[in-house]
């Protein structure tokens, strides 16, 4: 129950989402930015963060540090997708119960 700011700030899973276009600057990113996971393939790192003012600051800050600049930044909070899945399993449908079994005298 609660508003739909509420439920999204119980679930975790917000995360920002670096893209490179130069691979040089990716390679960089990922060395300074060893928590994140990447896709190389895609030039892409992304880091577990909740999106607020403080988190992206300091996110950006290590990135000025290390003199790497990301051609993309996207913040993912979780949404109501999201809080429903975590609040109602794993994501998937839900079971169909059985047909009920008549007994037969």
């Amino acid at each position: 129950e609660g508003t739909a700011d509420q439920l999204k700030r119980q679930i975790p899973g917000g995360h920002v989402r670096l893209r490179f276009t130069d691979p040089h600057a990716y390679r960089s990113a990922s060395d300074a930015l060893r928590e994140a996971t990447g896709d190389e393939e895609a030039l892409t790192l992304q880091i577990a963060n909740d999106g607020s003012q403080r988190a992206l600051r300091a996110l950006l800050d290590r990135l000025d540090a290390a003199g790497i600049e990301a051609d993309e930044l996207t913040v993912h909070t979780p949404d109501l997708d999201d809080v429903f899945f975590a609040l109602t399993g794993s994501g998937k449908n839900p079971t169909v119960p059985a047909p009920s079994k008549e007994t037969v005298r």
